[in-house]
């Protein structure tokens, strides 16, 4: 059987889509695993489905490298919007896209007939335990004090859709993130597991991120950790309100405004490549 595919990503983020408008993907996690493969498949961290919606313009359904499904991407998510637009599914700049985190908007900035930019209404962070999901006590996990192994670690936590523990620190790039980002992950505080994010505030307006995503480990970009990440900058009184806030990742650079109304989040999406590939 042979899938049409289209390589996209959003700052580095790297996904390998499947339009199901026109064909059907089955065993869509057994794909992720191979496809995304780096050596032996296409590459990529996982593989997502533009799939018919019957509450939005489509349906987005991403799967990790490791074979789970992810609730959201905030980077996947301006790619469909992109794919959607390019491809001439749609005829609008105002976009739905259903996901299991609900439905979120999207407003397309078009350049010479093609998508240049992305803005995605990432909605309200959850911030209660229960919500995020975390199990600890109190209406808040801010700043909070945690023991990984031998070091200790302060961390607050943040859903947007799906659970992330942000930590700051003075030095993202020497930090050993492979080692620490599974035992984070892992850690018995997190029922679903987590993504974590390393921060370093440069400013009031500029921030540096790395991150280690659940079942996919570090990747380029994530772009519900960078809203996250803004979200707890705000929380522990670093960065402003309703101000525009730089996140600068290893793959490029989000811009993510921290409102009452929710958060907004707005990026590139590039696409890489067409292909076919047998299955």
């Amino acid at each position: 059987m042979k899938l049409h595919f289209t390589k996209m990503h959003g700052c580095g983020n790297d996904y390998i889509y499947f339009d199901c408008f026109d064909q059907t993907v089955e065993h869509p996690e057994a794909l992720a695993v191979t496809l995304s493969d780096r050596h032996f498949g296409i590459g990529g961290d996982g593989i997502v489905l533009i799939c018919p919606s019957q509450v939005a313009d489509a349906k987005m359904r991403m799967f990790n490298l490791d074979g789970s499904e992810g609730n959201m991407c905030g980077n996947a998510i301006r790619c469909v919007g992109k794919y959607l637009y390019d491809s001439h599914k749609v005829d609008k700049t105002a976009l739905s896209i259903e996901t299991k985190s609900g439905i979120k908007h999207l407003n397309l900035t078009v350049k010479d007939g093609l998508v240049d930019l992305v803005q995605v209404d990432m909605g309200i962070p959850k911030l209660s335990p229960e919500e995020i999901p975390v199990l600890l006590e109190g209406d808040r996990i801010v700043d909070y004090p945690i023991a990984v192994d031998d070091t200790s670690y302060r961390i607050t936590c943040v859903s947007m859709g799906n659970p992330h523990c942000v930590i700051f620190c003075d030095d993202v790039e020497r930090l050993p993130l492979s080692s620490i980002g599974p035992r984070l992950e892992q850690h018995p505080l997190f029922p679903q597991r987590v993504n974590t994010e390393f921060v370093r505030v440069i400013d009031a307006h500029t921030i540096q991120m790395r991150v280690w995503e659940r079942g996919s480990g570090e990747t380029f970009a994530c772009g519900t950790g960078a809203c996250a990440s803004v979200v707890a900058c705000v929380l522990n009184g670093l960065c402003p309100m309703d101000e525009d806030v730089r996140v600068m990742l290893r793959g490029g650079d989000l811009i993510i405004r921290y409102t009452k109304d929710g958060v907004l989040m707005t990026g590139g999406a590039t696409k890489v490549f067409d292909g076919v590939v047998q299955v």
